[in-house]
């Protein structure tokens, strides 16, 4: 039985959000915790619930004008428009957490920011920059995008398998899972500050992997999954980072170990030496079933 490939979100219009805090996590980590404006208009989904965010680099007067569909392809035609220099910059991001408003507080969300580079030093790229230097306040866009990791699968068994820049994601779908869940967690990160803990089933396993400078991300995550045991009885399996990761935990799932290809769900956020995320035509392109 076939399943759709993503869950979509109930709404995709744009929402306006503000800068509440920063939190440095580690030396590659950092949390920008979002709120305030129509933060009553976003529903929270869990598991890997991902969103288009549009930093505004270029001042409120680029973020006054993306288009209500920036996210459809004449959508990013017209937000394409909007000249250089005042254009936001639009990434992909996961929610991270979301805590829903109080009678203390407003609802908020947390988004989890891979650093690379220094702000400082001018190496970091527009994101990073921005995750480094923003300030409570600064208002930022989102468009909801739903989910990748599809719980019409299964959610009691699962093999979750990915790179540092699928840990939001991961730790996402774990706060999700029933407690009597169990599985495997592979995630691979650079160093052992960048390991962060997170809230998962006491069934479910997780391992971290240090990828040694030079080594090509995916590689020792791919090999440590072609040494562990599936779950007994089915499984949803779910894979994210690297575009070669993501797409080589699949091949290696159905292609050698026989899993349904409709029970593997994967994302390629990003591939090496690409300035920029996997845009959407590339993610639902790299979905597509195996011949």
């Amino acid at each position: 039985m076939a399943f759709s490939k993503m869950v979509k979100p109930e709404s995709a219009e744009l929402i306006h959000l503000t800068v509440l805090r920063t939190e440095r996590l580690s030396a590659h980590w950092l949390r920008v915790t979002l709120g305030g404006g129509e933060i009553e208009r976003f529903r929270p989904m869990g598991f890997d619930q991902w969103f288009r965010l549009f930093l505004p680099i270029g001042g409120d007067a680029g973020l006054e004008r993306v288009p209500a569909k920036a996210n459809s392809m004449f959508g990013y035609l017209k937000f394409l428009r909007i000249p250089d220099g005042e254009r936001p910059v639009m990434r992909n991001y996961t929610v991270r957490a979301y805590r829903a408003a109080t009678a203390d507080a407003g609802a908020e969300i947390d988004v989890d920011f891979v650093l690379h580079g220094s702000a400082a030093e001018g190496t970091a790229g527009p994101a990073s920059r921005w995750a480094e230097t923003c300030t409570p306040g600064e208002h930022v866009l989102i468009i909801d995008e739903g989910l990748t990791f599809n719980p019409q699968r299964g959610t009691d068994r699962v093999v979750l398998v990915g790179d540092e820049t699928a840990l939001p994601a991961i730790a996402g779908i774990c706060a999700s899972l029933p407690p009597a869940a169990v599985g495997t967690a592979i995630i691979e990160a650079p160093s052992d500050d960048d390991a962060l803990t997170f809230p998962h089933p006491d069934g479910v396993e997780v391992t971290w992997i240090t990828r040694p400078h030079g080594t090509a991300p995916g590689v020792l995550a791919l090999a440590a999954l072609a040494n562990t045991a599936l779950p007994d009885g089915p499984f949803h399996a779910y894979a994210a980072g690297e575009q070669s990761l993501a797409s080589g935990v699949r091949k290696h799932l159905v292609g050698e170990r026989g899993v349904d290809k409709h029970t593997v769900s994967f994302c390629g956020y990003w591939k090496i030496g690409a300035a920029s995320p996997a845009s959407k035509a590339a993610r639902e392109a790299a979905a597509e079933p195996l011949a």
